[in-house]
């Protein structure tokens, strides 16, 4: 239902000699998702995306990962409307750090940063942040690019492992989902996973008091809550009122949960 590149065109790695003299503005809509109907999810992210997003499994190259189901068309966001302003509370990280991504080595240990150069905002007429000074140095704002990404990184290797051990622990099963259709009658979303209830309450009690402990088992059930929300894109798909309003943030100022900080709290973001 996603991958990594989803709604990147042209990636390019930022250097000095390509990129010395352009700058950023970054826009206010979300036009570039308006075709995507998932995108990953950051287990962090699962306490506030839940709040309007369904959040399921699915197989992706290396593994299991969660994504956010925003539209019950292959091609079309129920989250953006024709203005491409977001139409519901939470804006998932992945769509948050855009233009910007990581692409990774071969071997996965070295990430460069990249920019989709087919975005809009990228210019060379000053508007919006530079990317370097006139002494060819990284500025601040690319400082907070590079942190944001590298935080963004470690929770999806966190992530990973998060979804490795449901695997290991046989947990998730494959799910459909009802859609009521504008045209009346149902469609039925299929190709995601889900958990499975008894199998997780059937749990050896060591490994539930180890998943509490961990705040894996409260992540479990606001995914389990989350599907309620596939109620609220069927009203979306029949012209139902938003449910808010978010304009496209800046990602040098934004965190991977996006939440006020708090280190005893898996919603906490990482800077």
């Amino acid at each position: 239902m996603a991958t990594q590149l989803l709604i990147y065109r042209d990636v390019q790695p930022i250097t000095r000699d390509k990129h010395g003299e352009l700058s950023l503005k970054v826009g206010k809509d979300f036009g570039f998702a308006k075709d995507i109907n998932s995108v990953p999810l950051m287990a962090a992210e699962f306490p506030t995306a839940a709040s309007d997003l369904p959040i399921v499994f699915t197989d992706a190259d290396d593994g299991v990962l969660p994504v956010a189901v925003l539209g019950i068309d292959q091609d079309a966001n129920l989250m953006v409307d024709s203005e491409g302003q977001w139409r519901g509370e939470y804006v998932p990280a992945f769509l948050r750090r855009y233009p910007f991504v990581f692409a990774s080595s071969a071997d996965g240990k070295t990430f460069t940063l990249c920019v989709d150069e087919a975005y809009a905002g990228l210019n060379g007429e000053g508007r919006g942040e530079r990317f370097f000074d006139a002494d060819g140095e990284r500025t601040q704002y690319l400082a907070k690019v590079l942190d944001f990404l590298q935080d963004y990184q470690a929770h999806f290797q966190r992530t990973r492992a998060f979804c490795q051990r449901l695997v290991e622990l046989e947990l998730l099963e494959a799910v459909e989902a009802q859609i009521g259709l504008p045209e009346g009658g149902k469609r039925t979303l299929t190709g995601f996973k889900a958990v499975n209830r008894q199998k997780l309450k059937a749990l050896p009690d060591e490994t539930l008091k180890t998943m509490l402990g961990s705040d894996e088992l409260e992540l479990l059930y606001i995914h389990l809550q989350s599907m309620r929300n596939f109620n609220r894109l069927s009203r979306l798909s029949r012209g139902g009122a938003r449910v808010g309003s978010q304009q496209k943030g800046d990602p040098a100022e934004e965190s991977v949960a996006g939440e006020t900080e708090d280190t005893g709290d898996t919603t906490a973001p990482v800077h």
